[in-house]
């Protein structure tokens, strides 16, 4: 079985490498860059003078967002903060930008209790929640969304994106730099292959810039779930197998890790984000699948395959990520019931 090519290799060289050829390629990027911040710096100044219009939200809302390009964690927490809604009594609707149709899916999936609505208007998005009974908003990827106001605004930093150079797009993977923090009601600063001394230590590095609470949250792989089956087993039922790690999404490379560590011999096999699988992957996949002990998939790839695959092949078992805080958890919690919670006297 031959391995696929990994398409995120260019992009992990570029931001990553500080060999001489990825800082000439960077060099070659700078003007580009230059034009990015540019374009960011000239949008934020024309919100916060009234230039542009700025638009109300008809309920509660929270913002979840990151300062870099995809990989952040940012949807497992905004999938947390519904699930969190739930339990308290609350249908909440869960607004997404429009783009890659799998993350509908994996958020229906997630937290069946939602209302989940792909709009590239958040307004339009969130009056279609509302008529759908939604009682509170959770908007995924919108910390950049400066056209909306929102009752918590939540950053996601992770600290993964310490080993990226500190370059705007496209010369490093920099959405917006850390002074953007200022903007941030809360701070999530996530890990998933990283130690949690790194973790730890960017949250140090942020206090400064953070006036309201910081937390740290490990997203870690927890549990296998069968794709079709729904059949749960722990993340250990992988050690010493021949496992397949499949995946399109922006950050292979912690899925990856995740799955070696749990003492599986790992094959990788990698698409860009949002890939839409061509019947010659799903054939692909269901020969690993043959050959291998077991294929491992993230749900985001989950939601994509489930209904195409061959019922005479294995199932792929899908990686559960899980969150766990290791600090400020409660704090985040505080905020986000405080979304919710009715003023004394109105």
């Amino acid at each position: 079985m031959t391995r696929r090519g990994d398409t995120h290799r260019l992009v992990r060289w570029l931001w990553t490498s500080r060999r001489p050829d990825a800082r000439l390629a960077r060099l070659a990027l700078l003007p580009a860059s230059g034009l990015w911040r540019g374009a960011m710096a000239a949008r934020g100044l024309a919100y916060s003078r009234g230039w542009f219009g700025v638009q109300d939200l008809p309920l509660p809302s929270v913002a979840v967002g990151n300062l870099t390009v995809g990989g952040s964690g940012k949807t497992p927490i905004a999938i947390w903060i519904a699930r969190h809604y739930v339990s308290q009594g609350l249908v909440p609707g869960i607004l997404l930008r429009g783009y890659g149709g799998d993350e509908v899916l994996v958020h229906e999936h997630a937290v069946p209790q939602a209302q989940v609505v792909a709009d590239p208007d958040r307004a339009s998005g969130a009056e279609r929640a509302l008529a759908r009974g939604a009682e509170v908003l959770v908007l995924d990827d919108a910390y950049q969304r400066l056209d909306v106001r929102r009752d918590l605004n939540i950053a996601v930093v992770s600290a993964e994106t310490t080993r990226a150079v500190r370059w705007p797009l496209p010369a490093g993977p920099w959405r917006e730099g850390l002074s953007a923090l200022g903007r941030a009601d809360a701070v999530i600063v996530t890990r998933k292959r990283a130690t949690a001394e790194a973790a730890f230590a960017l949250m140090a590095d942020l206090q400064a810039r953070v006036t309201g609470p910081i937390a740290v949250a490990h997203l870690g792989l927890r549990y296998l779930e069968g794709m079709v089956s729904g059949t749960r087993s722990p993340a250990s039922a992988l050690s010493g197998k021949r496992v397949v790690a499949a995946s399109g999404i922006a950050d292979p490379d912690a899925f990856v890790a995740q799955t070696k560590a749990t003492g599986a011999a790992v094959q990788v096999a990698t698409w860009k984000d949002h890939h839409a699988y061509r019947d010659e992957d799903v054939a692909w996949l269901a020969h690993a699948a043959r050959r291998a002990d077991h294929v491992v998939i993230t749900q985001k790839d989950a939601v994509k395959l489930r209904n195409r695959w061959p019922n005479s092949v294995p199932e792929p078992l899908v990686a559960m990520l899980d969150l766990e805080w290791e600090e400020g958890g409660e704090k985040i919690t505080a905020a986000l019931d405080a979304v919710v919670m009715p003023v004394d006297g109105l």
